[in-house]
This record gives structure tokens, C-alpha cells and sequence, in this order.
């Protein structure tokens, strides 16, 4: 539902209008916002990188958290007051009242991933081009990631239903797309100069799950809409492939063997979110703890390059001290390479708001201290693992000093993990895939030299 207020002035006659936009949020948001940028852009819209050269501007919102709300509302009120004329969307937007109540000046507010109301909420209130060919649109898309990686969002929505969650309040349920939809733009991407695809959806395990595994025919061969075929059908674009928000279900088993033979790149972003039993069942987590530290060891053998990536809550209704020794040790035993850790927070519209046994702030606080310090040792030791390898690493960008470069290992997703600070003789460029002899490491980043 598209709510609209006033509508603001036309632009001059002959003018090309342009459109600012903040994007917020997770990276789902992000390619929302590159979809509605490439609209614009192939309507004849021109995208302003500042307030003051925008005649509106966008705001893609998050909802997810209190805190994410919070950060959407000001970066509302930042709009308005630097530009004045708003149209609001995402996760935020599915609750038009607060937004307005907020900032009752907004032209409009739209759901997630309600790109036709975003569309027409822009042309009721900044007229479109008079010629919408006037600049061609790639085939890719336009994107706001750098031109060397890109996010492939495979679904919408999500169909678990767990009880801190309110993401299929705000998105829906489970919605894929159908897998040769995905394939085709992939190649697109990469045609364009992509040379690392990151997958993400809300549960990428569960991808085709809604279309019963339908097959599809891309390139000649049938697909089945579902995940193991999916990572088969990317692997043979001969870029670097990563697996975001993948939950351990039984069948990822199957999926390994293609990390193990280098089709798809050696990493997994698994959201554990806990470890004990009791505090999973209140979570009412979908994927079953049983055998999964058995089965994360196993990986390992398979695939000894293996990094894994996931994210915790502690401080959760019930959490006792035992619950949370459970989650260190798990940590331990694991190896988590890489983790984000979120001190739990009463989010409005959750079901976990009505559990009993709220944890003090005071408490939470502390064990998110003792979380982090354990996984910076866990992480400081297998960074330290890596000193004496060579490995391929991607180029990011120079960084500050002379002669080294950001680069980012098999093991780094971009923003989200760690950096290789590479030294190099040679001038590196964006994308670049190069070989590195790692030299030292810290807690969370590697050093090395261009072989």
C-alpha cells in the first residue's frame, strides 16, 4: 500500500529530474535499491549523490531491529531536513504510521520490495523524462556495490517463523524466483565484469521450496529450482561464489563436495544464532542443533580451507548461564572463522517479547564482552594459521599507504570480514585476482606480499 501526502513542485521544463537515495539495511535491501536505481536510470532519471542536487529523495528503510528502526527514522528526518521532498520504502514502510507520525511531511511510504508502488509514488511526484532512452541501461543492471562483486538476491520472504524475528511480518513468506531467472542474470553479471557473487536470501537452504523444485532449462541443461542445484548451475561461471544465510539442513551435505572441488568458493554463512537446546527451542530455530558440530567436522575433513561465518544472539529470554557456556564452548569447537554477536533486543511485534525470564541489560552487556573475546582468540588463531600460505586474494582498492592494496581472501566476504593488506610493485585494479604470500596476521586481518 502506497500512502501520498503533498506533492511537490514540478521541475522545470526540459530538466532532467534526479533522484537521490539512502540505502540501509542488510544487503537484500541493498539489491532492492540497485533494481529501483536501475527503474529510475532506464526511465531517463538521473541518480544525484547528494541532498542538494536531488529534487527527491529515496529512502530505503530497515525495520528489523529497535536500533534499525531508530537509524531509519533519523536518516528520514535527515532527508527532509536537507532536501525536504522524501519518499520512503523497505522493511520501515510496512508500518506507514509510524513514518508518518514521525515525520508526517513524507510524499509516500512503500513496503519492501514494492518496486511498482515505488515507481509510481516517483511519477506522481516528480514527472518522468520526456525521452526515457535518453541513456541506455546496461544489461546488468546498475548496481551500488563496486563493479567486481555483486549481491544475487534468489528469493523474498522466509517461511520459519522464529519467535525474535519479524522479518515475515514485514517481507511475506518464502517467495524464489525461478532458478533460471537467477542463472541468466548471474551471467549477466559476470558478463559485465562481476568477478565474485554473493547469494543471499532470508533462508538460502530452503530456496525452491515454494515451486515444488521446478525444473528449468538454462543454457540447454534442466535445473531444478532448489539449492544444490543452484551452487551447480554458478559454478560454472568460473567466478568466486559465496553462500550467505545458508541454515544447516541435512541436504547442505550435498552441496560440500562442491566446495571441496573448487566450484564454489570454500565458505559458508551459516546463522546459528545459539547453541543450547533450550534457548533454540524459544527461539523456535528451524534447523535442529543434533550432530551439527558433527557435521561442521566433517566439512572441515572435506574441505580443509573451509571458512565459516555466522551470527549469535546472547542475552536472549530464558539464557542462563549454563545456556550461554554452551554457546562458548560451541564457538570453540567449531571454529567460527568469522562472527557478528548482537545483544538481544525486545523488538517490537516479536513473539519472544511475551517470553518470560527477560535478561538484565547489565547481564547481556557482559556476556556480549565475554562473547567477543572468546571469538577474537578463536579468530586470532586461524589468522595466525594462514602466516607461510599462498593464496588467491581479490583486489578491493588501494588502501592509504603506498604501494599496498585492500584485498580480501577466499575466507572475506567484503564489508563484513576481514582485509588483506597486500603489498605490490605492480599497480593492482578492482577485481584483480592475484596470489599472496601471507606474511602476519592479526585478529582478524592478514598481511601479505603479490607473488
Amino acid at each position: 500500500m502506497t500512502t501520498t501526502l503533498d506533492r511537490p513542485a514540478p521541475i522545470k521544463p526540459n530538466a532532467i529530474p534526479k533522484v537521490g537515495i539512502v540505502s540501509l539495511g542488510c544487503p537484500k535491501a541493498l539489491v532492492d535499491s540497485e533494481r529501483i536505481v536501475t527503474r529510475l536510470r532506464a526511465e531517463g532519471y538521473q541518480i544525484s549523490p547528494d541532498y542538494s542536487g536531488a529534487d527527491l529523495v529515496l529512502v530505503n528503510t530497515c525495520g528489523f531491529l529497535d536500533s534499525a528502526r531508530e537509524e531509519s527514522l533519523d536518516a528520514i528526518g535527515e532527508a527532509i531536513e536537507a532536501n525536504g521532498k522524501v519518499i520512503v520504502t523497505g522493511c520501515l514502510g510496512a508500518e506507514p504510521e509510524v513514518i508518518e507520525k514521525a515525520h508526517p511531511k513524507v510524499l509516500a511510504v512503500t513496503g519492501p520490495h514494492q518496486y511498482e508502488q515505488v515507481m509510481d509514488a516517483v511519477h506522481e511526484n516528480l514527472t518522468p523524462p520526456h525521452n526515457p532512452h535518453t541513456d541506455l541501461v546496461p544489461e546488468s543492471g546498475l548496481r551500488l556495490t563496486p563493479r567486481h562483486y555483486a549481491y544475487l538476491k534468489i528469493s523474498e520472504g522466509c517461511n520459519n517463523r522464529c519467535s525474535f524475528c519479524i522479518i515475515p511480518k514485514l517481507r511475506g513468506d518464502l517467495a524464489s524466483r525461478p532458478i533460471h531467472h537467477v542463472l541468466i542474470e548471474a551471467e549477466q553479471l559476470v558478463r559485465a565484469g562481476v568477478k565474485e557473487l554473493l547469494v543471499i536470501s532470508q533462508d538460502t537452504s530452503a530456496y525452491g521450496l515454494d515451486l515444488k523444485y521446478a525444473p528449468q532449462t538454462w543454457k540447454g541443461e534442466e535445473y531444478e529450482t532448489r539449492f544444490l542445484d543452484l551452487a551447480r548451475g554458478l559454478s560454472s561461471l568460473g567466478v568466486w561464489t559465496r553462500m550467505h544465510y545458508v541454515y544447516p539442513y541435512p541436504h547442505v551435505d550435498k552441496f560440500i563436495p562442491l566446495m571441496a572441488e573448487g566450484a564454489i568458493t570454500p565458505y559458508l554463512d551459516i546463522p546459528f544464532q545459539h547453541a543450547s537446546a533450550n534457548v533454540l527451542k524459544a527461539m523456535k530455530r528451524p534447523a535442529k542443533q543434533d550432530r551439527v558440530l558433527e557435521r561442521i567436522q566433517q566439512w572441515r575433513r572435506d574441505v580443509p580451507d573451509l571458512a565459516i561465518r555466522s551470527t549469535f544472539i546472547v542475552g536472549f529470554p530464558g539464557e542462563t548461564e549454563e545456556d550461554f557456556q554452551i554457546l562458548l564452548d560451541f564457538i570453540r569447537e567449531a571454529k567460527i572463522d568469522r562472527a557478528g554477536c548482537f545483544k538481544y533486543e525486545n523488538v517490537a511485534h516479536a513473539d519472544s517479547r511475551d517470553l518470560p525470564g527477560h535478561i538484565p541489560e547489565e547481564v547481556k552487556e557482559e556476556r556480549w564482552h565475554r562473547f567477543m573475546e572468546t571469538q577474537a582468540e578463536i579468530s586470532a588463531a586461524r589468522a595466525a594459521a594462514q602466516i607461510g600460505t599462498t593464496q588467491d586474494v581479490i583486489v578491493d582498492g588501494p588502501s592509504d599507504e603506498p604501494g599496498e592494496f585492500l584485498a580480501r581472501s577466499k575466507a572475506d566476504a567484503p564489508e563484513i570480514d576481514g582485509v588483506v593488506y597486500l603489498k605490490s610493485d605492480t599497480a593492482l585494479q578492482p577485481g584483480d585476482i592475484v596470489s599472496a604470500n601471507i606474511t602476519d596476521a592479526d585478529a582478524y586481518d592478514l598481511y601479505g606480499n603479490a607473488v
